[in-house]
């Protein structure tokens, strides 16, 4: 029985985090835009804000002037604009994605979290991090919206993990 629970568990964990992790990002962009709402509209967001350069808007968005780059709700940055004294027309740089692999890196780091907790090792989880960090330091470095989607998504999906975990071990497990 014990290992229909754990089952259970790394279910719950692994794969319904993700749509609580949806949730908690859209909420983070809502409370942004309402604080973005909130300023004087007739000051330009990029004067004040040295992170605005990157916004999290829809992919059809054309980057800010001066800047060449723009976020889409995937976190894909948009293509770099030719110079505008170039006397020729030079085609656009491709798009680079930004933290591609999430939904996985997520779904494992819950998976990982839920394990860490159920077997009783909570210190695995400072390796799961550590390792995260890790692999995404020089794309965090970057892009402070990645940085911030990057703590946001991590502590959500830890929290969900490691609450799923405690709830069936203290509950069905003990």
């Amino acid at each position: 029985m014990n290992a229909l629970w754990i089952a259970v568990a790394l279910l719950v964990a692994g794969f319904a985090g993700w749509p609580v992790t949806a949730l908690v990002f859209r909420l983070a962009r809502t409370i942004d835009d309402k604080a973005d709402a909130a300023t004087k509209p007739d000051q330009d967001a990029s004067a004040q804000d040295p992170s605005a350069d990157v916004t999290v808007d829809t992919v059809s968005e054309a980057p800010r002037a001066g800047t060449g780059q723009t976020v889409d709700g995937e976190l894909t940055t948009g293509g770099g604009r030719p110079p505008s004294d170039a006397s020729h027309v030079a085609p656009a740089l491709p798009a680079q994605r930004i933290l591609r692999g999430g939904a996985i890196i997520g779904v494992l780091e819950r998976l990982g979290v839920c394990v860490a907790i159920l077997t009783g090792q909570p210190v695995a989880i400072a390796y799961i991090v550590a390792i995260k960090g890790l692999g995404r330091f020089a794309e965090l470095k970057e892009t402070p919206v990645a940085a911030e989607r990057f703590i946001i998504g991590t502590l959500t999906s830890m929290l969900w993990a490691a609450g799923t975990a405690a709830v069936i071990k203290v509950v069905f497990l003990q």
